[in-house]
């Protein structure tokens, strides 16, 4: 069976960790697009407010298949 995939670039933010922001990313376009089927972490950032972080931030490449 062939399949013929879309990837899309998303960007995801916690205050937690940069797993969170992963998680929460793939569960938000997982509620927009259908048959996602896996996530890229294409790059990684932190925000720093007064040396301590504040916030964990990824981009994403996510896959789909398309119907």
């Amino acid at each position: 069976m062939s399949s013929v995939a879309r990837i899309t670039n998303i960007s995801a933010r916690s205050e937690t960790s940069f797993d969170d922001a992963v998680r929460v990313g793939v569960e938000r376009a997982s509620t927009t697009l259908r048959n996602v089927t896996g996530a890229w972490v294409k790059d990684q950032k932190v925000e720093v407010t007064d040396g301590a972080i504040t916030s964990y931030q990824v981009v994403l490449e996510v896959t789909f298949v398309l119907e």
